[in-house]
């Protein structure tokens, strides 16, 4: 499912236009990704959570030319999926 399949199920599911759905769903996104960059968790019970987590330096070596460099620590996002969004992808 890509962004404007999923906004037309939203304007679908939530009885919106398409415009009022992507809207809504920049929206979200956007306030996801500005607590995510004040360094704060997103808990969406049931859902989910987005979190920051900090990823140290390291080397890397390239193997076709065995050179070696440096990857600098960084900032990642990640989710980690709640028991209620586990359950509905594991039923059969």
């Amino acid at each position: 499912m890509n962004k404007q399949e999923l906004i037309a199920k939203v304007a679908e599911k939530a009885g919106l236009t398409k415009t009022q759905a992507a809207a809504a769903l920049d929206a979200a996104m956007e306030s996801v990704m500005e607590a995510l960059k004040a360094g704060d968790e997103v808990r969406l019970v049931g859902f989910g959570t987005f979190m920051v987590s900090h990823r140290a330096a390291r080397k890397q070596k390239i193997p076709g030319t065995g050179e070696v460099r440096e990857i600098p620590a960084m900032n990642v996002p990640r989710f980690k999926p709640g028991k209620a969004l586990k359950d509905a992808v594991n039923k059969k």
